[in-house]
């Protein structure tokens, strides 16, 4: 079985159902979890003719199971954050080159050349723990900037603000990407009136802060900034790329990821444009694990490809999870 290659050349819609429908076979083949599942739905290469016949695995087996093509090693096992004694996520990356081209190139489409920016982590809760792949990619990209400034913050936001400050005067083009709870703490601390400066939330207040709507946290950080519109990163540890939203809450997707969303009475049925459902993740730069996820987000995808998130899942489970206990 011949890997699919070019997965980061697609450029139209026509291109990514094809190459999706390539990987789908791929991993039939090389992935014995991805296989055993779409076994278990009576789904086999000659079902699956078009996008919306590729079955999707809840993203809860990345806390179960292996889920990579095992013939391949591991370079790296990126987990998720969770509480003490609960279940994390693990994804075994084979390819760590994949996984960097998809985010340098997943950056680049959208905001440009990084080597014009600094770049500003304040991302604590992630670095107070290993194996998070927001991490390794803010690393890299603090290394690509080649800015003097650019950096990770753990807890001191007086240095933070210092910097911000600096490169405020010096018309820098600046990067800030953060935690929510985090960027909270930091407006309390000081109002800002940013020219130069992109703010970017990663979502999450860890536990640490009362849990707020986007509208609503957005709203509090773009006062507290002085900016137009707050950015957001989607991306998840069971994710190559990431989709990314310039504000209003509205996110895009490089063309090698895609997102769907299914009915959530019936987990195998995708819905059309416009409809409230559980969103179904495409990226293909997930060539060696499991390209097709079906995620715990509730989201609304739009006909020109971009999408919202609305919420979560009541139900700790996606229905149709148990297929596979074993």
């Amino acid at each position: 079985m011949v890997i699919p290659e070019n997965i980061f050349e697609i450029q139209t819609e026509v291109e990514l159902e094809a190459k999706a429908l390539e990987v789908f076979n791929y991993q039939f083949q090389t992935n014995k979890v991805y296989r055993s599942f779409c076994d278990l739905l009576y789904k086999h290469p000659s079902d699956v003719k078009q996008i919306k016949d590729i079955p999707f695995i809840p993203i809860q087996f990345f806390k179960s199971h292996e889920v990579y093509n095992q013939k391949e090693t591991p370079e790296i096992i990126f987990s998720s954050s969770g509480t003490t004694g609960s279940v994390t996520s693990k994804h075994y990356v084979t390819d760590l080159a994949v996984y960097e081209k998809s985010y340098n190139k997943g950056f680049t489409e959208f905001y440009g050349n990084i080597e014009d920016y600094a770049v500003l982590a304040l991302l604590p809760s992630y670095l107070e723990r290993s194996g998070s792949s927001l991490i390794y990619m803010a690393e890299d990209l603090i290394k690509k900037s080649n800015h003097k400034d650019s950096g990770f913050y753990l807890n001191n936001l007086d240095a933070l603000i210092e910097t911000i400050n600096k490169l405020e005067q010096q018309g820098q083009k600046t990067l800030l990407l953060g935690v929510s709870f985090a960027l909270l703490d930091l407006i309390e601390k000081q109002q800002f009136n940013l020219k130069h400066t992109t703010v970017m939330e990663t979502g999450g207040m860890k536990g640490k802060r009362k849990e707020l709507i986007r509208a609503e946290l957005h709203d509090i950080l773009r006062k507290g900034f002085g900016v137009k519109h707050i950015h957001s990163e989607y991306g998840m540890t069971e994710l190559l790329s990431q989709g990314y939203s310039k504000g209003d809450g509205v996110f895009e997707c490089p063309p090698w990821m895609k997102i769907l969303t299914r009915d959530p009475e019936d987990a195998l049925s995708i819905q059309q444009f416009g409809k409230s459902g559980g969103i179904n993740i495409i990226d293909l730069a997930n060539i060696n694990s499991c390209a097709f996820i079906a995620t715990q987000d509730l989201g609304k995808v739009y006909r020109d490809g971009s999408f919202e998130v609305l919420g979560r899942f009541d139900n700790s489970d996606i229905r149709g999870c148990n297929l596979m206990v074993f």
